[in-house]
């Protein structure tokens, strides 16, 4: 396993190798691990970086985990684990170590099946995400509750398809993840497929509380399927499901991760 540190300052990423102490400048300066895994269930080795809070190294307890796709070091990894900093220096949230799964072929491994011929422009039409899901749940797991002192408990943060990812796995397979957390969902891959189907999925929810935090921007082709989501998730009234829709009409697809990010992590960590 090797160790790195990222410091993030503004918008500058800066990456050091180190064996020992290293200083380096900005304001946050976040240790993390990484590690090479080969998987055979996607035939290709990959690159997950893991980021554990202070707390780790200074005690025994065992810690929840938030797996997000999108999650190399020049990815979103960097900013949601500061943000995970400063939420949890604040008492905001609870101590949480955070797992990013670095992309080899993100449109492949986040879009399942599609027959809208249009859609194979973006991405292969073969279902990579149920793949991409059992290397998550397979391998994934197991390897990181092996190096790690994990709970049990397991969230799962992305925006764009890492959301539509996020969304399509909440439906298909709810009991993987304790915690869904999705912004600006690409929910009209397919034809709107998962949200057209949502009812049926959501008699396969599991007996135990699954929570969802979603949220949609003012792009149109988000919104027209988010609300609609929104609407179904209330009729249905499930006991075991709590969640919520943020309505950000204000916001741009390319703004939206960003800009909701905290209250999405403080509202969830209420609810667990």
């Amino acid at each position: 396993m090797k160790q790195l540190l990222f410091a993030f300052l503004g918008f500058f990423l800066v990456h050091l190798h180190v064996t020992g102490k290293t200083i380096a400048p900005g304001p946050f300066i976040l240790k993390y691990d990484s590690l090479e895994i080969h998987s055979e269930i996607l035939k290709e080795s990959r690159r997950i970086n893991i980021w554990t809070p202070p707390a780790y190294a200074a005690g025994t307890d065992s810690f929840f985990v938030m797996y997000m796709p999108d999650g190399g070091t020049l990815e979103d990894f960097p900013h949601i684990a500061e943000t995970l900093s400063e939420l949890m220096a604040t008492n905001s949230i609870p101590p949480v170590i955070l797992v990013g799964i670095e992309n080899t072929n993100r449109r492949r491994d986040l879009t399942g099946p599609s027959e809208v011929k249009k859609d194979s422009v973006l991405a292969p039409l073969s279902d990579g995400a149920a793949q991409f899901r059992a290397f998550i749940n397979d391998e994934l797991f197991p390897e990181i509750s092996k190096r790690y002192r994990t709970s049990g408990q397991k969230g799962i943060i992305g925006e764009s398809l890492a959301g539509l990812f996020i969304v399509e796995t909440f439906l298909l397979q709810p009991g993987m993840f304790d915690y869904y957390i999705a912004m600006d969902p690409s929910l009209w891959w397919n034809n709107g497929h998962l949200v057209k189907t949502a009812k049926e999925h959501m008699t396969a929810l599991p007996n135990k509380e699954v929570t969802v935090w979603f949220a949609g921007s003012g792009t149109k082709d988000i919104y027209k399927y988010t609300r609609p989501l929104s609407r179904i998730l209330k009729e249905q009234n499930l006991p075991q499901l709590k969640w919520v829709y943020s309505d950000e009409p204000g916001e741009k697809h390319s703004t939206i991760y960003k800009a909701t990010k905290k209250k999405a992590l403080i509202w969830t960590f209420k609810h667990k």
